[in-house]
């Protein structure tokens, strides 16, 4: 006797699109371990968040495609979830980038340690703010608010129906804008601090050449440099909260049917 399969072609179809969306989410969402981790949990996880959004799982054009035209349905959920991913990244990027220029001008960039993204050598305070805006993306729900706008676009925008238009690429330019401003925002106390430092080290070495104060600045510097981040370190959620508002209604306009 013949077991009957419980699911047709056409809900196959609905998950592998499902699939491919969520998946082109997690290659470029930059969730502090993921990529390390092993490639199982990964596509565990995938598989996971696809079954619990099935009552959002697009419908496939037609039944029965030809490979070629399967492809090309894949490939452009794929992209709507790394579009997704990275707007995501973009936004935690600014933290990055202010841990760089702090680091550079603090004397950080002698301390190196090891990037858990990419197992490469990098700065102390740069791989802080990475683990910094990691728990800040989820101590805020990020992650919670990307599932929702995944179901959104499940339901609001049909399968292979997503195209890269103008206003999402002026859209892009102005969160990249943002996130830039919102660096420099987060780094320009710290910054302002080390420049009023070096100002009064280089005073004091003209008006006493005999006594060596560089061997005095960097110890210093690195230490105003730990208060200052400590000192604002509550504005970082708030600050990269804004912004992060600004990628949700982003992605939400680019995901909305047209």
């Amino acid at each position: 006797m013949s077991a009957d399969f419980p699911f047709g072609e056409a809900t196959l179809l609905s998950f592998l699109l499902a699939l491919s969306r969520i998946s082109g989410l997690f290659v470029f969402v930059p969730i502090p371990g993921l990529r390390t981790g092993p490639d199982a949990a990964r596509l565990v996880a995938s598989l996971a968040l696809t079954v619990a959004l099935f009552p959002f799982w697009p419908t496939p054009p037609s039944p029965d495609p030809p490979p070629g035209e399967l492809a090309a349905w894949v490939l452009a959920e794929f992209a709507v979830g790394a579009t997704a991913g990275v707007v995501v990244a973009l936004v935690l990027e600014g933290f990055q980038m202010a841990g760089q220029l702090i680091g550079l001008q603090a004397g950080y960039g002698y301390a190196a340690t090891i990037d858990p993204t990419t197992q490469a050598d990098a700065g102390v305070l740069l791989i802080f703010s990475q683990l910094l805006a990691g728990c800040i993306f989820f101590a805020f729900g990020v992650d919670r608010v990307l599932v929702k706008v995944l179901a959104f676009s499940l339901q609001s925008l049909p399968a292979t129906s997503f195209r890269i238009q103008a206003p999402a690429v002026e859209g892009m330019i102005r969160l990249g804008a943002e996130v830039f401003s919102l660096g420099l925002r987060i780094a320009m106390p710290e910054i302002a601090l080390l420049a009023l430092i070096d100002l009064c080290f280089g005073v004091l070495g003209r008006l006493l050449p005999q006594i060596q104060f560089l061997a005095l600045s960097f110890p210093m510097k690195m230490a105003a440099a730990l208060l200052a981040l400590a000192a604002t370190l509550a504005v970082f959620p708030e600050t990269g909260a804004a912004v992060a508002g600004h990628g949700v209604v982003f992605l939400r306009e680019v995901l909305r049917p047209r």
